[in-house]
């Protein structure tokens, strides 16, 4: 407990908030809880998958890394007064029509596309366009609460099973492939969905935009650490699956999937995140907390201050968005 003079001069929570962002953050608490509430069943989808399917945990990550972004710009947000950008309401009705088509079609991925479409929108109107310039790579950034990748699995796992046969027959190990299955002495393997590696790729993919975004200025470097993300992963998902089959010509199929699996969900993916990192380490060209437009440049931007000239109050903005939300909650259900 706080001494008696220490809690009579403590001041209250709200004090570390500067005065200007209190109601514009109040508005825009309401509008994202109402946009919640109206697409709950998408958010519950999600996370249902970041916290039971292994594929997508790592999306478990995104709320913090998306929280500790807009932290770095914790300043400079300070120095800004939230001006609501009206044209955002536009980017929030088409969210909840994406939202409205998924959920009515019953496609989960456009359906949780909207709902997380919805809630970015609802920054842009609310806290406004300068702010969102600022805030351009969180926002962007949370994109990736979407899970995605399931759509590219069987395709992986035929590169998985191209690449494991080719370092089969290399090794001198006798093998016939057909499909995803592959035929060796030691018996049948499958490069099963879980075999794709589209676990780590999807993974490496989100670590690449973070890293892109944060640590490099030239695009050469970030297309280049990028396609070093992808490319990697995929070879080396596929070296890991000729492993397995040329380990097993000696211990048996059992034993050498058992260990495959040990060692890809705890050392393989480790190792190669940090080859990759460590790699582009040399090559980084600034500090994360130094990433995206500087205020300055977006203050000397003449479109941005043409774009804010038309007056919007955050209770105002909250009022519509809260209004959309209805609308999309009374669509999906009629």
């Amino acid at each position: 407990m706080l001494p008696e003079s220490a809690a009579l001069t403590a001041p209250p929570a709200s004090a570390s908030i500067p005065a200007a962002w209190r109601t514009p953050l109040g508005a825009l608490a309401a509008a994202v809880a109402a946009l919640i509430a109206v697409t709950a069943q998408s958010w519950g989808a999600m996370l249902h998958q970041w916290w039971n399917i292994d594929t997508y945990s790592h999306l478990l990550l995104v709320p913090f890394i998306t929280a500790w972004l807009v932290a770095l710009k914790e300043d400079e947000l300070a120095a800004l007064v939230p001006q609501p950008f009206w044209p955002g309401l536009g980017l929030v009705a088409a969210a909840l029509v994406l939202w409205w088509a998924g959920e009515t079609r019953s496609i989960n991925l456009v359906a949780q596309a909207g709902a997380v479409g919805a809630v970015q929108a609802a920054v842009v109107t609310i806290l406004g366009l300068r702010v969102s310039l600022l805030l351009a790579l969180p926002l962007a950034f949370a994109s990736f609460h979407v899970p995605f990748g399931d759509e590219i699995i069987p395709p992986l796992q035929f590169l998985t099973a191209d690449i494991a046969i080719a370092l089969t027959h290399w090794s001198g190990v006798p093998a016939r492939i057909d499909g995803i299955h592959i035929d060796t002495p030691a018996g049948l393997f499958i490069v099963a969905e879980a075999c794709s590696g589209v676990k780590f790729l999807v993974a490496m993919v989100t670590l690449a935009v973070l890293v892109c975004f944060t640590r490099f200025t030239r695009w050469s470097r970030r297309a280049a650490f990028m396609a070093a993300c992808i490319i990697v992963p995929i070879l080396a998902n596929g070296v890991r699956a000729w492993a397995t089959i040329y380990v097993a010509q000696f211990i048996g199929a059992e034993q050498a999937t058992g260990f495959d699996h040990i060692v890809y969900g705890w050392i393989f993916f480790a190792v190669i995140v940090a080859v990759l990192l460590g790699s582009a380490w040399r090559f980084f060209e600034r500090e994360p907390e130094s990433y995206g437009w500087p205020v300055a440049a977006i203050a000397s931007w003449p479109w941005v201050a043409r774009a804010e000239a038309r007056a919007f109050a955050p209770r105002s903005a909250a009022a519509a968005i809260i209004a959309l939300a209805a609308i999309a909650a009374l669509a999906a259900v009629f």
